[in-house]
């Protein structure tokens, strides 16, 4: 059977291309599972943790006896009471038993079948007890594995098998145990934060504050992804140039599981069927690369609807995210504070140089694309780069110059009354705006979160193949002004363009407005002022 790039559920070496994770296991069985530690596998949605799971079950066999469970088989009614617990994980633990083939498997199970067909009130206190007795009369240490605990984490009876989990780990030296228990899910459940009824307030509890720090990188790394298309292009010879096709793939996933995948996914199956690639030596190429991101940001996925749950659910997170895109603000990235752990938990953002930063691009032009569109129906500089687009487009290529010779024109006459805070705060967003009816359909654009802060953001568009850096910046003076203009250059040498564009929103009254042509360390800067 061919192999496929997965992105429903576990992946599997032997049927799935994927990355490997030998390194990644060896790491967590050397510094966590040989140790003894108990600890938490919490990552983002869709971040490669069963299939993590799965692979280190795998992986430890020969030194231990590894139990895998998953909380997501447990209905709701599983946990309405602490006996109905008790019959619903005995069950499931033998379940996981007989996949072993452990010496005096029957006699260790027959226990716990007795409290799983007990039709009196089953206590947690007993279920422990039976699972102490199994952990000392096998002859290697049990490793116990469940995934998806978050799906139970609002559930008393779940927090009171955490407390007991515990308290058989500080025991452990009198009580036999698990010799490692391993939790997978995304909410941090170290500390949940858990309301029971509707009528109670929040309350924290923590359960399982025994847990180490989970540590082990789960991105993908460049050389992860390269290694991963090697195994592809050995199957599909497609000539693609790997480290290439793996830097860009990385530039817009930031190494993301889900998202490495999907963009493999439709650079295999889909995008050889859009317009302009004629066979796979086509598709993998930047171009291809382009393609597959407009399929990925026009389609519902589970990842983004989940994360505009979150939007919607929290306006705090909402407001930091857009402060963050449009307004270039800097914020401290501060685990104790509320939004930001909850956006870090979910893979939304991560700590760059103490700073909170949108965790991929594919994220960002995801967000830009929602917060735009939100503007859309009511925003004035819309309608007019709509109602003016095709003059934009000539030949089928992107005029730059004139779409930043018209917005000088626009926002003047909308917003040149307002004053300078009202600029500073929307004069990006009101470009990205205007600029995006004009390529919509055809173009993409992202911005380079290396650039982005509150005196400058870069631009990248690109459009039908062809590539168009443009910087916004707010005016700071000439000097200022003159640096920004070698730094565009330089910037361009980057990416290999001679010509590049820069947009400066001017609070000077005797500013020049206008667009002019200039020549800096030998490249072309066509220079807009507002």
């Amino acid at each position: 059977m061919r192999r496929y790039f997965n992105t429903e559920g576990r992946c599997r070496q032997d049927i799935h291309y994927m990355v490997r994770l030998e390194q990644r296991l060896e790491k967590i069985k050397r510094e966590y599972i040989d140790f003894g530690k108990y600890f938490v596998m919490n990552r983002g949605r869709q971040y490669g943790k069963t299939t993590t799971l799965m692979a280190l079950a795998e992986y430890l066999k020969e030194d231990y006896i590894v139990l895998a469970m998953d909380f997501q088989m447990m209905s709701t009614a599983n946990f309405a009471d602490e006996q109905t617990f008790v019959q619903a994980f005995a069950k499931m633990f033998v379940a996981a038993f007989d996949k072993r083939n452990i010496g005096n498997q029957e006699e260790l199970q027959q226990s716990l079948l007795q409290l799983a067909d007990n039709d009196k009130n089953s206590s947690l206190r007993e279920l422990f007890l039976v699972l102490s007795k199994i952990c000392d009369k096998v002859d290697k240490p049990i490793i116990l594995m469940i995934d998806e605990v978050d799906s139970a984490s609002n559930n008393q009876v779940f927090i009171d098998f955490l407390a007991l989990l515990r308290a058989y780990y500080l025991q452990r030296e009198s009580s036999p145990a698990f010799y490692s228990v391993i939790l997978a899910s995304v909410y941090d459940i170290k500390n949940l934060k858990l309301k029971l009824r509707p009528e109670e307030e929040h309350q924290y509890n923590s359960p399982w504050n025994v847990a180490a720090s989970f540590r082990i990188e789960m991105d993908f790394s460049v050389e992860q992804i390269a290694a991963m298309l090697l195994e592809y292009e050995a199957d599909q010879h497609t000539g693609m140039n790997i480290q290439a096709v793996a830097q860009s793939i990385y530039a817009y996933t930031a190494g993301y599981p889900y998202l490495v995948s999907l963009l493999c996914k439709l650079l295999d199956e889909e995008v050889c069927e859009s317009r302009g690639f004629k066979n796979k030596t086509d598709v993998w190429t930047e171009a291809g690369i382009t393609e597959a991101v407009k399929i990925i940001l026009d389609r519902q996925i589970p990842l983004f609807q989940s994360m505009m749950r979150q939007l919607k659910d929290n306006p705090t997170l909402k407001q930091m995210l857009k402060a963050i895109l449009f307004r270039g603000k800097r914020i401290t990235f501060n685990p104790d504070t509320e939004v930001i752990q909850l956006a870090a938990m979910f893979g939304y953002i991560v700590n760059k140089e103490r700073c909170v930063q949108v965790a991929n691009r594919l994220f960002e032009m995801r967000l830009y694309n929602l917060f735009l569109s939100e503007e859309e129906l009511t925003n004035a500089i819309y309608d007019e780069a709509q109602g003016s687009r095709s003059q934009f487009v000539s030949g089928g290529r992107l005029d730059m110059k004139r779409i930043l010779e018209k917005f000088v024109i626009h926002f003047t006459d909308i917003y040149g009354q307002n004053g300078d805070k009202f600029v500073e705060e929307y004069g990006r967003k009101f470009f990205l705006l205007y600029l995006k009816p004009i390529i919509n359909g055809t173009g993409n654009y992202y911005i380079e979160a290396q650039t982005r802060d509150a005196r400058r953001t870069d631009v990248v568009v690109d459009y039908l193949g062809e590539q168009f850096i443009v910087e916004l910046k707010i005016w700071r003076g000439s000097e200022y002004n003159e640096r920004g203009e070698h730094q565009l250059a330089a910037y361009l040498e980057y990416f290999h363009q001679d010509k590049g564009y820069l947009l400066s929103f001017n609070f000077n009254q005797k500013k020049e407005q206008g667009v002019k042509e200039l020549r800096i360390d030998n490249k072309i800067i066509i220079e807009a002022v507002v």
